[in-house]
């Protein structure tokens, strides 16, 4: 596994699990881990074995956000059919997706910041398997997905869990406030094609697991959720596409929120309001 990174002032960063090099010492091409995405989607980034400079390693950087902008934002709700009976909702026969506003993104660290009580008092946050696109693309069939997948990354989720089941009308507003959604420092870009139904993805609040389940669990895989969505739009570099989340846990300020994807990575950030 290889990983895309910006270091908290915006150093671009390839690494593997022995650590990380400058982006341009590794490939003097690219200036950015943006126009890094289309090489990590076809396989081109380069290698940091013969990089110019000696590999830092991960505990002696602090990371940024991968991209200094995202483009669309795609969240997928109930895809976990457990997580829809504990929402007391059917099961969807289609990807039951949503968009959100970029301004709801934080990097790893967060904070993630509650609304004030009176717009809501039940927040809950939700560990999701995020899928990045790496090319330009319109209508991919599913077994040509991967050539337009830059990687992945985890993140964490934010649902206004009150004003939601008020009106599910209401479903932009409960997931677009500020900072409900917190993106992992890496993005993982495999190698070779990763199966990704044999990992799993994990909510933790306060080091206590609060919802876990495999990914091969999910209704709508993530391959098929990209080859779904190719159809309804142009998908450019930098699109997200966040999975769905085993389950969900309510927050309060002073609590931890982790989200755990499995040979992925992890983020984490503490809440306050």
């Amino acid at each position: 596994m290889k990983y895309l990174a910006r270091t908290a002032t915006g150093d671009p960063l390839l690494g593997d699990d022995e650590g990380f090099v400058p982006l341009g010492a590794a490939n003097p091409d690219l200036g950015s881990v943006r126009e890094a995405l289309p090489h990590a989607a076809a396989g081109t980034l380069g290698d940091p074995d013969g990089a110019t400079a000696d590999r830092v390693p991960a505990g002696d950087l602090t990371f940024g956000a991968p991209l200094e902008r995202f483009g669309k934002l795609w969240g997928i709700g109930l895809n976990y059919e457990e997580h829809a009976g504990d929402l007391d909702e059917d099961r969807p026969q289609e990807p039951a997706s949503f968009m959100k506003p970029n301004t709801v993104l934080r990097g790893p660290g967060g904070p993630i910041r509650l609304p004030p009580t009176e717009q809501s008092e039940r927040v809950t946050a939700e560990a999701e398997l995020a899928v990045l696109i790496g090319r330009e693309c319109r209508s991919v069939a599913g077994d040509e997905v991967d050539d337009v997948i830059a990687g992945f990354l985890p993140v964490i989720d934010m649902t206004a869990e009150d004003v939601l089941q008020r009106n599910p009308r209401f479903l932009t507003r409960a997931k677009s406030y500020d900072s409900f959604l917190v993106v992992g420092p890496t993005i993982a870009v495999p190698e070779e094609p990763i199966g990704l139904s044999e990992l799993s993805v994990r909510t933790e609040v306060n080091d206590a697991v609060e919802a876990e389940n495999g990914i091969e669990n999910m209704l709508f895989p993530p391959r098929e959720i990209v080859s779904f969505h190719s159809d309804v739009m142009t998908l450019r570099p930098g699109d997200l596409f966040s999975t769905g989340t085993p389950g969900a846990a309510p927050i309060e300020p002073g609590d931890h929120v982790r989200a755990v994807v499995e040979s992925i990575g992890s983020v984490d950030a503490p809440v306050t309001r």
